[in-house]
């Protein structure tokens, strides 16, 4: 049950993030590009989550899971603060 939870949150995660591409491919705001970098990042950090749970459960990949979620937020915090709309 937790490998078809994790999969699904994966590709929620990817797919909020290919339409918001798509989104900003059409309209060119920065606020939906800086959007669909954290959704992709995020949508990496479920996968990493997976892998750590499903495929390595022995190894402990915390500390990536939470450098990339860090990543992927610090990205839209940026967009947020720095870009003028």
């Amino acid at each position: 049950m937790a490998a078809v939870i994790y999969s699904l949150c994966a590709i929620t995660s990817a797919l909020c993030a290919w339409l918001l591409v798509r989104a900003f491919s059409l309209t060119r705001s920065r606020l939906l590009l800086w959007s669909s970098i954290c959704f992709a990042g995020l949508a990496l950090n479920n996968v990493a989550l997976w892998v750590d749970k499903l495929v390595f459960p022995a190894t402990d990949l915390s500390v990536l899971r939470i450098l990339i979620g860090l990543l992927a937020e610090l990205v839209l915090l940026y967009g947020l603060i720095w870009e003028e709309g």
